[in-house]
């Protein structure tokens, strides 16, 4: 795997900026991995990415890649995949890049089912910019913005894509990185708008002010936390206290635009 990741990785962008213990790395991995499994033409790949830790990974890629402005990270990725119908085309995005300012965009894209795949990197915070809440930050947990707690209730992501009209949706976690890779390379072999949250966990602004502790230890949460889609439906109710749902949450359907 080492020479596929010096494949896929610009050497001249090593170190990477990421705080030691984050799990972008891992994601990034993921989709590297996916990428690979797939065997596609380097050429015929577009990454484009919104701002924030996650739209650095764009950066790190050795293949065609944008780095759009907050928020729009789908907005650019619609129009280059409506000039060159025959590229794939993979979008990554932050929890709030994604889903506050940029989640008319995401809606929309859902809506029209365009053939693009959705990475977002849920990391609960905004990581970059001073660990402020977002619309994914759980509800009670301690933000910049909510330092007594947030008191609103965070999207389900995976429900919202589909409600929106996504055709292919799934979720997985850094801990689940093959779960994660299987998922990513699902979602691109998809014809239309696929969505695939990545639970990744930051040990900076979102571990500290939570006392999660340290990055093995937030591993271990989602190790325990989340269960397999199928699993988890079939657990009493009182079982499912504490528990999240992952895995492939909506089968494929079609048609996708553009045809």
């Amino acid at each position: 795997m080492q020479e596929v990741l010096e494949e896929y990785l610009r050497q001249d962008m090593m170190p990477h900026m990421w705080c030691a213990g984050c799990g972008n790395g891992i994601v990034l991995h993921s989709l590297i991995r996916a990428l690979h499994d797939l065997a596609l033409e380097k050429e015929k790949v577009v990454v484009v990415a919104g701002i924030g830790c996650a739209g650095r990974a764009a950066g790190y890629l050795n293949l065609d890649t944008l780095h759009s402005t907050h928020g729009r990270a789908l907005a650019f990725a619609t129009g280059v995949k409506l000039a060159n119908p025959d590229l794939t085309v993979v979008v990554l995005m932050g929890d709030g890049d994604a889903t506050a300012i940029g989640g008319n965009h995401l809606i929309h894209a859902a809506r029209r089912d365009i053939d693009l795949t959705a990475i977002v990197f849920n990391n609960s915070i905004y990581g970059m910019t001073g660990g402020q809440q977002s619309p994914l930050t759980p509800q009670k947990s301690i933000a910049t913005t909510a330092p007594g707690g947030t008191t609103q209730r965070p999207f389900d992501l995976p429900q919202l894509a589909r409600g929106a009209g996504a055709g292919f949706v799934g979720r997985s976690t850094t801990f689940h990185h093959q779960l994660m890779t299987r998922l990513i390379g699902d979602g691109i072999t998809h014809p239309g708008f696929a969505l695939v949250e990545a639970i990744t966990y930051c040990p900076t602004a979102f571990g500290r002010q939570n006392k999660m502790g340290s990055p093995v230890e937030g591993l271990r949460w989602q190790r325990d936390h989340f269960v397999e889609i199928n699993k988890f439906l079939s657990l009493p109710e009182e079982d499912k206290k504490g528990k999240e749902p992952m895995g492939q949450f909506h089968p494929a359907k079609g048609p996708a635009w553009p045809h």
